[in-house]
């Protein structure tokens, strides 16, 4: 069952955000929506992660709840310090979305 997500946001979530809105990885690539982080963290350094997620902070939680406004999946990821898990979460989160835009489109 999906969590009542509208369309709209379900899209807005996986789509490019506004260019001064970008997550800029330390050091690497500079990321335009949550495809790109997923794809950013399979090929991140360890230190690099550590940069952005840690015990004080977590970047990435922070960016998808203030930019991509997606509070279910940042909460969801904001006290893990993991990469995999992260990662995890992300691509679960984006198949959901994916499959919720899917289902709508069909009607």
């Amino acid at each position: 069952m999906f969590d009542k997500i509208s369309i709209e946001d379900a899209e807005r979530i996986l789509g490019d955000v506004k260019p001064e809105q970008c997550f800029w990885i330390n050091n690497g690539p500079i990321i335009h929506n949550l495809h790109e982080m997923s794809n950013a963290l399979n090929y991140m350094k360890d230190e690099v992660f550590k940069h952005h997620v840690n015990e004080e902070k977590n970047d990435i939680a922070n960016w998808i709840r203030d930019v991509l406004k997606d509070n279910k999946l940042a909460d969801s990821i904001k006290s893990i310090t993991r990469k995999d898990k992260i990662l995890d979460r992300i691509n679960e989160r984006i198949k959901k979305l994916e499959k919720r835009i899917e289902e709508e489109r069909a009607y």
